[in-house]
């Protein structure tokens, strides 16, 4: 049994979750390892098995570690996504690989991308996302909402919103598949190609609805990135709401400073 010094005052859960995290982080429980069960944690530490439970939910809730049904936990073995801001919208890029820049940056980093694009439909944006289009408060603009897996695990979901005198009658409007290049090949096929971005990044907790399809789990935040796209005269014309799991995602920006 592990003896603890008497000025410690933290929560056992706290410390158990404490010792197996700088065992993670030395190397000690490498990736894929498995944790002691509940029953060892609790001989180990002195503690009844709930609390060794709550050290894992801890654990868990920073995205260290897997609970598999009928198998154990398990130590995190994989990377964090990386949104690859330099270049995930270069035109070289898609040129080259015919895929959209979700597809790009996870192929890049040697998982499988999936991605479904769930509805296309004609809706009231919210009044901040018709602000950033420059569209009149209560006229419809094209909505689209697509879901984006790496190796089947769902990632992130982006709703895409789109002015109608941008889309038109295209397949932007219209299709669920937008075909080699993806949504950026058809804005330039429209007149609108992606020359400026802007993203805007914020965390906070998921909703219900985020948690179940994302299956985030409980106590990880969700990180929102506002992103517009904007043409070489500067107008914009989309802006998607990305909302992405904290403990599956991370951000990349390489860019200029100005003088």
């Amino acid at each position: 049994m592990e003896q603890v010094p008497d000025q410690d005052r933290r929560l056992p859960s706290r410390r158990i979750a404490d010792d197996l995290r700088g065992q993670i982080k030395e190397g000690q429980l490498a990736p894929g390892a498995k944790l002691p069960s509940e029953r060892e944690m609790a001989t180990r530490y002195g503690t009844a098995r709930n609390t060794a439970r709550e050290a894992v939910a801890i654990l868990q809730a920073e995205g260290l570690v897997d609970a598999q049904h009928g198998r154990g936990v398990f130590v995190r073995s994989r990377p964090p996504v990386m949104r690859l801001g330099s270049n995930r919208y270069s035109r070289r890029l898609r040129g080259e690989t015919g895929l959209s820049p979700f597809r790009i940056e996870i192929t890049k980093q040697g998982r499988t991308p999936r991605t479904e694009c769930r509805s296309v439909t004609r809706e009231v944006p919210p009044e901040e996302v018709a602000k950033r289009l420059g569209v009149e408060q209560g006229r419809p603009v094209i909505r689209r909402e697509n879901w984006y897996f790496a190796d089947d695990e769902p990632v992130q979901f982006g709703v895409t919103y789109i002015p109608v005198d941008v889309a038109g009658d295209s397949s932007l409007a219209t299709d669920k598949k937008l075909g080699r290049g993806s949504i950026y090949a058809r804005f330039e096929e429209l007149g609108y190609p992606i020359m400026r971005i802007r993203e805007e990044i914020s965390a906070r907790m998921p909703t219900p609805e985020e948690s179940a399809g994302l299956t985030v789990p409980s106590g990880v935040p969700v990180i929102e990135v506002t992103h517009t796209s904007l043409d070489g005269e500067k107008r914009p014309f989309e802006v998607t709401k990305f909302v992405m799991r904290g403990d599956l995602n991370a951000l990349d920006y390489e860019m200029p400073v100005e003088d």
